[in-house]
């Protein structure tokens, strides 16, 4: 009998990593059919004019028989057999509610909904590159499934569900108390600029929303029982900075929403922006050993921003960018004569309990203290 390592890491022959591809992919193929079935309510209005439907068709088909191969491949050889059974029982079910034949028809594009297609592009994109990359090019030697996986991975569903909701608040929010802001004539003005121009100004404008925000959560105790969730990660991640409570999220988009919104940059640049935010917000969690000389002065890195989330002294209450880590040099908070990498990371002190439910109850149940005290 093969014995399972511990701790999540793979031992050739174990069934595990297999089992788990099989799995995921199953369940990816479950939530499409699902998406096919009631697209109305669980795919982004924002992406549905992006998708050709005979693609994603045969991604699922590949995914249905990929999934069912490998867990056959794992009850002949006897191991995991537990994965193979519930891959298997996720694609009969895919498969009797019409799998990847399903036809999308009309429906209506004003409907409450919730981010399911986000959640599974956002997913295997991420899955794909970022395990690559930290496998190819690690900070430091650890498991995919390292601890508390499975926690962060209900913030990234979640987080990743909600996502209409998100958008409608902070829509309202924007719209509600700073429609007198809006002047056509610099909107006119914004636009005409060229597009590399415009692109900077945004991803400028929003950091320094972001970096005002980022260091009030860690200097108002109140926002810091909010933020503590984001920070109580203690092995860093592709997966690590989907771990935040929902209300800093709301909080977070409306603010950085502001500048996007006055100004009214092109659409094509708030669509690459997005882009960017996106990728750059697991890239700076990644465990992945990247360099790039003196640019680090300029944006943020992985390196960068671990040291944000170290709990080394040095590292309290330092390197807020999420974009340009220039802004941090220019306001002094940025990590000056350490080593290249911090020593640990999470919160001074522990005390994060461990699961979604709690980690939403927590800023509640907490009671207040400084955030010199707690930050990490």
């Amino acid at each position: 009998m093969i014995q399972q390592p511990r701790g999540g890491q793979f031992a050739i022959g174990d069934g595990r990593l297999s089992g788990y591809i099989a799995v995921t992919l199953a369940l990816l193929s479950f939530l499409g059919v699902m998406a096919f079935h009631f697209p109305e309510y669980l795919t982004t209005p924002e992406l549905r004019q992006s998708y050709d439907v005979e693609v994603i068709r045969i991604v699922m088909f590949v995914a249905l028989v990929i999934s069912g191969a490998l867990g056959l491949w794992n009850v002949i050889r006897n191991v995991n057999k537990r994965a193979a059974f519930t891959a298997w029982a996720l694609v009969i079910v895919t498969i009797a509610l019409g799998g990847h034949r399903v036809e999308v028809g009309d429906f209506p594009d004003n409907t409450p909904y919730l981010g399911l297609d986000w959640f599974i592009l956002d997913l295997l994109g991420s899955t794909l590159i970022f395990v690559f990359i930290e496998k190819l090019i690690p900070h430091r030697k650890q498991p995919v499934l390292r601890p508390e996986w499975q926690t962060d991975m209900q913030h990234f569903l979640i987080n990743h569900l909600m996502i209409g909701f998100a958008l409608l608040a902070t829509n309202q929010f924007v719209n509600q108390l700073f429609g007198w802001a809006v002047s056509d004539a610099l909107q006119t003005w914004v636009q005409a600029l060229p597009w590399g121009v415009q692109l900077f100004a945004v991803l400028l404008f929003a950091d320094i929303m972001q970096y005002s925000l980022h260091r009030a959560y860690h200097e108002v105790p109140f926002l810091w029982r909010f933020h503590s969730v984001h920070h109580s990660v203690e092995s860093m991640d592709w997966l690590a900075g989907s771990r935040q409570h929902f209300l800093e999220l709301i909080a977070t988009r409306c603010f950085v929403l502001l500048p996007i919104f006055v100004f009214g940059f092109d659409k094509s640049v708030i669509d690459a922006y997005i882009i960017i935010v996106g990728f750059q917000a697991v890239f700076n969690h990644a465990n992945a050993n990247i360099h790039v000389g003196w640019l680090k002065y300029i944006i943020v890195t992985p390196q960068f921003h671990h040291w944000h989330h170290a709990s080394d002294k040095a590292a309290i209450d330092r390197n807020y960018a999420a974009h340009f880590s220039f802004l941090d040099y220019l306001l002094g908070t940025a990590v000056r004569g350490e080593a290249k990498w911090p020593e640990k990371y999470g919160i001074v002190g522990g005390g994060m309990p461990d699961g979604w439910i709690k980690q939403r109850a927590y800023p509640f149940n907490k009671p207040k203290k400084s955030a010199g005290d707690a930050d990490g």
